[in-house]
């Protein structure tokens, strides 16, 4: 019996379906190396060293059980659809290890554009585009995608110890969600001092830090969305926020390029400057130091701490 071209079409489509149906489950990329010309993948030798692996790197966060820095890339920056945000595995001095981990194909991926990211009890989190997806952090796989109705631009990222996210929203409606273990969204903060709120970070006693590109305001949280502290970095247009275990805070002004600490009770100072679009950065454990993206860059600084 001969097909007429409508049904051809059809069937064809069904084909197709069928196929993508049956695509390959996800699986994360492998540390650098190539395939020799016996057709037997090698590691890259310990003798050379890579570095790059970013395109618009807007947040990094730290695996010390790795002892690696994971990278966050927007890949192309359209519409939002293009579906081609990656995570770079990179080691300490800033060389390469994995260039693509998540996100070497796109077989059980959904990863836009990814901005701040977080880590917390074995999870990757970041904000995509309207959503919060997590990862497992050993294996790479996806693991949720919440959307955040409302959402214009989320920016920041921290997570609380049971797994309550909490996230900026950078342009107008200039707020901070709050997503539950549950994936039950809220707002938690909106009004001033919130003024294009961007970096979030959790002190160690489970408060919110809160710094603003509108202006050099470090605010603090408690889980109640009662402001509790109100600091300040020396330059405003700030980015990245984070907080150690002695209360110490670094913030990081994407505008102006420098870095702030703020030690618990004394005025903020500048430890670095002159770094350009020093984005949402993160704190290296085991090195001691802070990795800043630079977004448009394509690169990451390195500061050791004292």
């Amino acid at each position: 019996m001969r097909l007429d071209k409508k049904a051809l079409v059809a069937s064809l489509c069904l084909s197709a379906l069928a196929v993508s149906s049956q695509a390959q489950e996800f699986t994360a990329g492998e540390p650098i190396g190539s395939v020799n010309e016996a057709g037997v993948r090698v590691p890259m030798s310990d003798n050379v060293k890579v570095y790059g692996s970013f395109h618009f790197s807007e947040s990094c966060t730290f695996d010390p059980a790795r002892n690696l820095i994971l990278a966050m890339n927007n890949g192309e920056r359209g519409d939002g659809t293009e579906n081609d945000g990656f995570v770079s595995l990179i080691n300490p001095d800033g060389s390469v290890h994995t260039p693509k981990w998540i996100g070497v194909n796109r077989d059980g991926l959904e990863l836009h554009h990814p901005l701040g990211s977080a880590v917390r009890n074995g999870v990757l989190y970041t904000v995509d585009v309207g959503y919060v997806r997590s990862f497992d952090l050993a294996s790479g796989q996806p693991l949720e995608s919440v959307a955040i109705p409302g959402s214009t631009l989320l920016n920041g990222i921290a997570v609380a110890e049971d797994g309550t996210v909490y996230a900026s929203n950078t342009r107008s409606p200039e707020v901070i969600y709050k997503v539950t273990p549950a994936g039950e969204t809220s707002v938690f903060a909106d009004g001033a001092p919130l003024n294009v709120p961007n970096g979030v970070a959790m002190d160690q006693d489970g408060n919110i830090v809160v710094v603003n590109i509108g202006d050099n305001a470090v605010i603090t949280y408690n889980p109640d969305g009662e402001v509790v502290r109100t600091e300040h970095a020396v330059e405003g247009g700030n980015d990245g926020v984070v907080v150690l275990e002695d209360g110490t805070k670094y913030v990081s002004s994407v505008r102006f390029g420098s870095v702030s600490r703020i030690r618990p009770g004394q005025e903020a100072e500048v430890i670095a400057e002159g770094i350009p679009s020093a984005a949402s950065m993160c704190y290296d454990s085991v090195q001691n130091q802070l990795v800043i993206p630079l977004n448009g860059n394509f690169a990451l600084a390195f500061v050791p701490l004292d």
